[in-house]
């Protein structure tokens, strides 16, 4: 059995070998909580030890966070980080990787008027749009991972005493990334070997519709022409290869941003903004979400698809089975890199632009016109459990399963 070190060590590998897969004279930016100094520090070292060329920390304090969110005046929040936001950009512009280490309180804004919350993500995504367009277009290499905080330890495991919280986390963490394995690298690399051929398959098929049947569940998806489904490592503009989210286990598209109809409810609540919206369903007609409702912080979901007028299209559509790993744990994370992880889901706002074939050349406008939805916003929400059916359609109208009780048909 390894110890937490050895473990500490391989998660550092992980992310700088395969997450970023940082090359010689590359910059990189990592964007790191507080809570981890120790990962941070091990990322740093091995990111020079890779060859790279500096790396800059951009450290954040949920506590720090939160008291800007209590105390500070209204209008502060239309002030854009253009500093820190220009900064990120021409970096990313030069090449630079992007490696980000969250573990935010999933509950950090709970009881912020729900004005502030919007009006600072709005400004925030506006100072960003260049950067986050990039990204999307995976024109440069980024990657997210996470490690525990106290907040968010207490919040998956409330039952276990404190002084067990995080600790238990990291074990989970370790796990669900493959850390606690003699050869990560090697479980890495076969794991993203898997995650091609679903893809490929899907690819082959190139399925006109898509269709969602289960409890409170019964949505036509319609797929646009030249569409590409993505999974394990992608590829930046310079050819190099590198894995987005550490743990994945999607294969994903983008949908004919206007074909979307029926009606679609989560099997997980979603953590948003710093607050959790649970039970929740959107209605499509469209594309276009006509009704939403939530038990739980259905403000926040209204506040999400108001961000602009293209948040109430879908840009994503990911398969995960419903035996995997990070289902298998039976644990809601309360966050969204693992939760999104351990079911099929889809996401409200911008498509990737790679989702169909010359996507990443494209303008903003040129794949709205090929079908892509173009927004500031992109959340991902869980759709997936036991009791999905998810069918593909031909052109010819052929019906075949993708999905029975929540896991792969072929």
């Amino acid at each position: 059995m390894l110890t937490f070190e050895q473990k500490l060590n391989n998660y550092a590998d992980i992310i700088v070998k395969i997450g970023a897969n940082i090359q010689q004279g590359q910059s990189v930016m990592v964007n790191a909580t507080i809570e981890a100094p120790e990962l941070v520090r091990l990322v740093v070292k091995k990111a020079y030890e890779a060859g790279a060329y500096q790396v800059k920390v951009f450290w954040q304090d949920d506590v720090v966070s939160r008291l800007h969110y209590d105390l500070a005046p209204l209008e502060s929040f239309l002030e854009e980080p253009k500093w820190s936001a220009g900064e990120k950009t021409e970096m990313a512009e030069k090449g630079a990787a992007s490696i980000t280490i969250g573990s935010a309180d999933p509950d950090l804004l709970r009881g912020v008027p729900q004005e502030r919350i919007r009006t600072a993500d709005r400004t925030a995504r506006t100072a960003s749009e260049k950067y986050r367009q990039m990204a999307q277009a995976f024109k440069f290499t980024w990657s997210l991972a996470t490690a525990p905080s106290a907040a968010w330890a207490a919040k998956v495991f409330p039952d276990l005493p404190e002084e067990e919280q995080v600790a238990k986390l990291w074990d989970t963490i370790f796990q669900m990334v493959r850390a606690d394995q003699p050869d990560p690298i090697a479980a890495w690399e076969a794991h993203i070997k898997q995650l091609k051929i679903k893809a490929k398959y899907l690819n082959d098929k190139a399925y006109k519709y898509l269709h969602y049947q289960a409890p409170g569940t019964d949505l036509t998806l319609e797929m646009p022409k030249d569409q590409v489904w993505l999974g394990g490592s992608k590829q930046n503009e310079q050819s190099t290869w590198f894995v987005p989210n550490l743990p994945t286990e999607e294969v994903y598209s983008a949908p004919l941003r206007t074909g979307v109809n029926g009606t679609i409810s989560s099997t997980k609540p979603l953590s948003y903004n710093g607050n959790i919206i649970d039970n929740f369903s959107f209605t499509f007609e469209n594309g276009r979400v006509v009704n939403v409702t939530a038990e739980q912080g259905e403000e926040a979901l209204k506040g999400l698809i108001e961000t602009d007028e293209n948040a109430k299209f879908l840009g994503e559509v990911a398969l995960v089975p419903h035996k995997s790993p990070i289902s298998d744990s039976n644990i809601l994370f309360y966050k969204t890199i693992f939760d999104e992880n351990a079911s099929c889901h889809l996401a409200v706002g911008s498509a990737y632009a790679s989702c169909i074939k010359g996507g990443a050349g494209l303008s903003r406008e040129e794949l709205l016109e090929r079908g892509l939805n173009q927004s500031m916003a992109h959340t991902d929400f869980m759709v997936g459990s036991a009791e999905l059916n998810l069918y593909g359609v031909t052109e010819d109208g052929t019906r075949e399963p993708i999905l029975l009780n929540g896991n792969w048909a072929f």
